[in-house]
C-alpha cells in the first residue's frame, strides 16, 4: 500500500472545508491521506479549533500589518510559510479559504502543488466577496449561475491558475444571499473531497471541464 499524501491546509477563517476533509478521512471516504498540519493567518479563527479537536498541529502565523507584496517583510513571512510548509515533508498545499495572495517566495518552494479553491467559475468574479457579487449580477439580470472551482496556483495571479475542478452552482429567483452561500458551501465540500480522493489515489492527471487539455499535478509518485 501506498503511502499517504501529506497535504498542508492553509485557511483564514472557519475552515468548513478543511472539516470536509477531515470529515472524509475519519469516514474512510478518502484513503491514503494525512493531513498534516493547519497554517491560519487570523488568530481565533473557526478553523484552529478544529485543527485541536482533531489533533492536527495548527500554526497560527498572522501577517505583519500594511505589510506591501514584494516588500521584504511579506516575503520574509511567505519564506516562513513555506519552511513549516517543507518539515513536514507536504506534497500538496491546499488553499481552503485563505485570503493572501502568495508570492515566489512560498510558491517556488512548491512548483505545481499548491491548489486554491475559489467559490467562482473560471475568469468570473476573481478576488474576494466572490459569492454576493455573483448574487448582485443574478440580481442585475446578468447571470443564471455561477459556481466552484478548484485551480493550481504556479504565480502571483488572482484566481486565475490552471483549472483542475469545475462545478456550476445554479441561482434561484427565490435565493437570498443566505441560501446562495450555503448551496455554494455545500458544492465547495463537495468537490474539495473529490479532488483530493482522485490525487489520493492516482497522484497524477487531471482533465480541465471547460478545455481539453490535461494539467498534470507532479506530486512524486
Amino acid at each position: 500500500m501506498s503511502s499517504p499524501l501529506r497535504i498542508i491546509v492553509l485557511a483564514s477563517g472557519e475552515g468548513s472545508n478543511f472539516q470536509a476533509l477531515i470529515d472524509a478521512i475519519e469516514t474512510h471516504d478518502i484513503e491514503s491521506l494525512r493531513i498534516e498540519a493547519l497554517i491560519c493567518d487570523v488568530p481565533g479563527a473557526r478553523c484552529i479549533d478544529r485543527a485541536v479537536q482533531h489533533a492536527i498541529p495548527a500554526y497560527i502565523l498572522p501577517a505583519p500589518a500594511g505589510a506591501r507584496r514584494g516588500s521584504p517583510e511579506r516575503i520574509t513571512y511567505d519564506e516562513r510559510l513555506a519552511a513549516i510548509a517543507k518539515s513536514f515533508g507536504a506534497e500538496l498545499i491546499l488553499l481552503l479559504g485563505w485570503m493572501r495572495l502568495l508570492s515566489q517566495a512560498f510558491l517556488g518552494h512548491f512548483p505545481g502543488k499548491v491548489i486554491n479553491l475559489h467559490p467562482a467559475l473560471p475568469g468570473a468574479f476573481p478576488g474576494t466577496h466572490a459569492i454576493e457579487r455573483a448574487f448582485e449580477a443574478f440580481q442585475r439580470g446578468n447571470i443564471e449561475r455561477t459556481g466552484v472551482m478548484l485551480h493550481l496556483v504556479p504565480d502571483e495571479g488572482v484566481d486565475s491558475g490552471p483549472v483542475l475542478r469545475i462545478a456550476e452552482v445554479p441561482i434561484y429567483k427565490e435565493d437570498t444571499i443566505e441560501s446562495l452561500e450555503k448551496r455554494v458551501h455545500d458544492t465547495e465540500h463537495r468537490e474539495v473531497v473529490a479532488l483530493v480522493r482522485d490525487l489520493a489515489l492516482n497522484r497524477g492527471i487531471f482533465k480541465e471541464k471547460e478545455s481539453n487539455y490535461a494539467s498534470r499535478v507532479d506530486i512524486g509518485v
